[in-house]
């Protein structure tokens, strides 16, 4: 897809949340696309979409997960400044969650380059400090213990394995309050065409229940009500 067709998607996926995407994903064979772990950091996060920048941590191996590998030039801060703008960092980190794999700085660097979020089944360290970043967090939560003591920077943009998910470069992520969901980058166009029938479909159902409508019938709905759906659609157009 090209950079306007992401743009002309990514902004209807805004109006569609990750409990949608999973029905949708769900119905189309696709049961494991949910990051286990991965929830935001900050109580108020808004939904994020983007294409997925992928970073791998194996676990620690004491000859190469040391402070001194920080400088080498296949390390997380080179990652770093491979990040295109707009991307969603999907880190890699085993799911540890007794070290940081990332940091206060490292998320600063990533908000100015315009990196739109960071997602993993890991913790971050220098919490206060993340937060003043601004860049959007999904994560397992905090640790005060460096990336090094639990893990081993391995290399970017290759097939990881993130909260038990496979997310390949360039996948579409989908993240919010109910956590993040990965999107496989050649089911774009269908996934988003459907899933914003499914939203306006349960937008409808819902001004049906708010108006005393009972569930058997309407949710799913029947043959009368899906015609009545129908036929609402018609007279909006």
């Amino acid at each position: 897809m090209t950079s306007s067709d992401d743009a002309l998607a990514f902004k209807a996926l805004q109006g569609v949340t990750t409990a949608t995407l999973t029905t949708i994903l769900l119905k189309k064979g696709l049961r494991n696309v949910w990051i286990r772990g991965a929830f935001p950091i900050a109580p108020d996060a808004k939904r994020i979409v983007g294409r997925a920048f992928t970073v791998r941590f194996v676990p620690a191996r004491e000859d190469l997960a040391t402070p001194e590998s920080w400088s080498s030039p296949k390390s997380t801060r080179a990652a770093i400044e491979q990040m295109p703008e707009g991307c969603i960092a999907v880190v890699d980190a085993n799911g540890l969650t007794d070290a940081g794999f990332w940091g206060d700085i490292l998320c600063a660097r990533m908000a100015k380059r315009g990196v739109a979020a960071l997602v993993s089944d890991g913790v971050v360290r220098d919490l206060a400090g993340v937060l003043t970043t601004g860049l959007p967090i999904w994560a397992a939560g905090t640790a005060a213990p460096p990336s090094v003591a639990g893990l081993t920077f391995v290399d970017w943009q290759q097939p990881v394995g993130c909260g038990g998910v496979a997310v390949f470069p360039d996948d579409v992520i989908v993240a919010d309050r109910d956590g993040a969901v990965l999107i496989p980058a050649a089911l774009l166009a269908e996934v988003v065409e459907l899933a914003i029938e499914q939203e306006r479909l349960e937008g409808w159902i819902m001004e049906e229940v708010e108006s005393g409508a009972a569930l058997p019938g309407l949710y799913p709905p029947n043959a009368e009500n899906k015609a009545r759906y129908e036929a609402s659609k018609k007279a909006q157009a």
